[in-house]
């Protein structure tokens, strides 16, 4: 027992650095890490599942594929698009349904032993931060013009003394949404898989020391059978993780659009 406990650390401690990124390729002076190849495939899983899935469209739906992408869309159409946004939700649709199937891919693709999931890499999560933060901006200078804009900042009815103030504290939590929206899904999927990991090496600590201690017994194998159980466990959760994850980074995104295009 304390022999498979001695390796389980020793194999936990160096376990960050499977999850940093390392460069697999370089294209002039841009170094292209696992990470940025996996949001690549994750794209190219995206075309196909959309594109497999338009081919199959009917009047009356018989395939089970297509009728699970067309699922998806409607609940993002009504789920997010609709109960958030409101008035004006059906051009935000394509965007949203965009941004959930492609987070929820990527997240499914980090489930398959060997892959990596590009949403545990900051940069690629600061990608994706960007392009809603940009996307909803962009919406609410459209719709109230920039000076328009920056002054639905500022809630009608506050005190003028105070109107400054309340304006920076908006601007600076409008700005620093990009952050949060980078930082929560990284944490989250980063976190999930961490874990994922630690179980999985316990139970092959454990297992190892049952199996080949010379004294095979049912207590031996108690820790390795107790560790596999909260493995299967965790990977069950997790599979819950990707599909809530995508959907909150829709969600907030459909929420950014409507504070950006209504006024308050």
């Amino acid at each position: 027992m304390e022999e498979a406990l001695s390796e389980f650390v020793q194999e936990a401690q160096g376990l960050a650095a499977h999850f940093e990124p390392h460069t697999v390729f370089s294209i002039g002076g841009w170094d292209v890490t696992q990470y940025i190849v996996w949001l690549f495939i994750a794209f190219i899983v995206v075309l196909l599942v959309v594109l497999g899935a338009a081919k199959k469209l009917q009047v009356i739906p018989t395939n089970k594929f297509s009728n699970m992408v067309e699922y998806g869309y409607e609940f993002v159409t009504r789920n997010v698009a609709e109960d958030v946004i409101g008035h004006g939700f059906k051009k935000h649709v394509p965007f949203l349904a965009t941004i959930f199937f492609f987070i929820l891919i990527c997240n499914i693709l980090g489930l398959i032993p060997g892959f990596k999931t590009s949403t545990g890499a900051i940069s690629c999560t600061w990608a994706l931060a960007a392009i809603s933060f940009v996307y909803f901006n962009v919406y609410g200078l459209k719709t109230f013009g920039f000076f328009g804009y920056m002054k639905t900042l500022c809630p009608s009815g506050v005190p003028g003394p105070m109107a400054p103030v309340i304006w920076f504290l908006e601007f600076f939590s409008m700005v620093i949404r990009v952050l949060t929206l980078a930082v929560r899904l990284y944490g989250n999927m980063l976190a999930g898989h961490m874990v994922l990991a630690v179980f999985g090496i316990a139970t092959t600590c454990f297992l190892q020391q049952a199996l080949f201690a010379g004294s095979l017994d049912l207590i031996a194998g108690l820790p390795s059978i107790a560790w596999f159980v909260l493995l299967v466990l965790m990977y069950a959760l997790e599979c819950l993780v990707a599909f809530i994850q995508a959907f909150v980074f829709a969600i907030l995104s459909a929420s950014y659009i409507n504070m950006a295009t209504h006024a308050h």
